[in-house]
């Protein structure tokens, strides 16, 4: 149990849908539509959801564990649980200090964090907090600006570089659309350089401001060709984000990278697209072992931590969560979050017979009508 006071609250959490319950009622309504909604008719939103609450792992017993170890090495960082927190634009809609908050949050918790090329503080800010920080690219019209963000990534002491590439255009969004959604003058893309004055604060009738803004700013079409050349403009460790075909994370492996996000972008791009966990063992077979392998898209608890582990992920990253602790009680409201998700998980797999994260490989599981 987790509990959150400040001088007119107290939220006491079990479960990180309580922590949810407590952003929804904090929040205005079409920024909880920004962070909870997704494309076309929320299909593949819903799937990520079903694929994890389906899915079913036979614990092993007699195996002496009585407390597992929870920690990891994820893309050459060491954490305290195979979790980082996922690359999430403008944070600061959710509260005053947003990444700054969020990133302190994650070095105390011992977990890695990542900064979004739409970060609404600068990543230098955000490198500056101690957080062990990996850096989120989305590719800009303007090659020169990539080449620069990559550098500046590289002076502030990011671990990673993570390239997302399942967004040619950002995918229309109802919630959004029909909100008319943009943002308000004080969360500006902070990364870009941009101001008040740019195509995200113009609210449109009928538009997503942000959709706009996006498809002004990064790049469409880009190749495989474009990931090699990033591929040779750093040293850094090159994590692919939004793979769900296993050609495509087998092509990663051959330019390179060394490792691959399974990804349906949390149900905000292509709708209808098979969630992220329904994919990840046609992925883990594919790479052989070649590349790590972390997964997003609908983690909600410790146990669905373990079940990623056991399809063929090494860690995963975790959303909108951190959000809902974000606009709950910042900070503390995100620690909270992530230790919440930790004692779920140490607590799940000791409950499995796996003292390590890497047990959890071994362990079976099975779908209705299906065993993996």
């Amino acid at each position: 149990m987790t509990t959150i006071d400040d001088r007119t609250t107290t939220y006491t959490s079990v479960a990180l849908a309580d922590i949810r319950a407590a952003a929804r009622a904090v929040l205005d309504p079409q920024v909880w539509d920004f962070v909870e909604g997704g494309s076309g008719t929320e299909s593949t939103l819903a799937a990520n959801r079903t694929a994890f609450t389906e899915l079913t792992v036979t614990p092993r017993v007699l195996t002496g564990v009585t407390a597992a170890d929870t920690t990891a090495r994820l893309v050459g960082t060491e954490a305290a649980m195979p979790v980082a927190v996922a690359p999430m634009a403008y944070q600061r809609l959710l509260h005053e200090e947003g990444e700054l908050a969020a990133a302190r949050a994650a070095r105390a918790s011992g977990v890695p964090y990542v900064v979004s090329t739409l970060s609404s503080h600068r990543l230098e800010d955000i490198a500056a907090t101690g957080a062990d920080t990996w850096f989120q690219l989305y590719c800009l019209r303007d090659p020169a600006r990539n080449h620069e963000l990559i550098r500046r990534a590289e002076d502030a002491g990011c671990r990673a570089l993570m390239v997302t590439v399942d967004v040619p255009l950002m995918a229309r969004r109802p919630r959004d659309v029909r909100n008319g959604f943009a943002l308000p003058a004080h969360v500006q893309a902070a990364n870009l350089a941009t101001g008040p004055g740019t195509e995200a604060h113009r609210r449109v009738d009928g538009a997503s401001a942000l959709a706009v803004h996006t498809d002004a700013a990064f790049a469409p079409g880009l190749t495989w060709r474009d990931l090699e050349s990033l591929r040779r403009r750093t040293t850094l460790p090159l994590v692919v984000k939004g793979v769900l075909d296993p050609r495509d994370a087998r092509a990663a492996v051959d330019i390179g990278a060394d490792a691959v996000v399974v990804s349906s972008h949390g149900g905000r791009q292509s709708d209808g697209a098979p969630p992220s966990m329904r994919a990840l063992p046609a992925v883990a077979q594919a790479v052989s072992g070649d590349c790590e392998i972390l997964l997003d898209s609908g983690v909600r608890s410790g146990l669905d931590v373990l079940k990623a582990l056991a399809l063929g992920a090494h860690g995963v990253l975790l959303g909108r969560p951190v959000l809902w602790g974000l606009a709950a009680h910042g900070e503390d409201g995100v620690a909270a979050v992530l230790s919440l998700l930790h004692t779920e998980l140490a607590e799940a797999m000791t409950l499995a017979g796996c003292a390590g994260p890497a047990a959890a490989a071994a362990l079976r599981t099975e779908r209705p009508g299906t065993r993996v």
